[in-house]
């Protein structure tokens, strides 16, 4: 999995490419996740458009940076969740869970907004 980052108006944008099935991926992406909030970065948007598929390891990954990210006072925004991805959320009743937008640009004007 590739994870792309960006900073736009003091928002971490996190481009996901690949599928998030296990390590050494769910590693990289707590680390990213961890390293940003040590770094004092408060809203965060996971881009999700690369991703096909996710089995339960990437979702508690997801869990985990959601739970990192809030104790660390923060907001973490998912992005462009697609088909088999946005169907587990539906199963699992994560939506419930996540903050989701259709677009990053949704996401972003979110944080503007709040």
């Amino acid at each position: 999995m590739q994870i792309k980052e960006k900073i736009e108006n003091n928002v971490a944008i996190l481009s996901f490419k690949g599928d998030l099935l296990g390590d050494p991926d769910t590693s990289n992406v707590r680390n990213k996740i961890h390293s940003l909030v040590t770094d004092n970065m408060k809203r965060i948007v996971i881009d999700l458009a690369g991703v096909n598929y996710m089995n339960s390891s990437g979702i508690g990954t997801l869990i985990a940076c959601l739970t990192t990210v809030r104790n660390g006072g923060g907001e973490l925004r998912l992005a462009a969740v697609g088909g088999k991805v946005q169907n587990l959320f539906v199963i699992t009743q994560l939506v419930k869970v996540f903050d989701t937008y259709e677009t990053v640009e949704r996401a972003l004007a979110n944080f503007k907004s709040s």
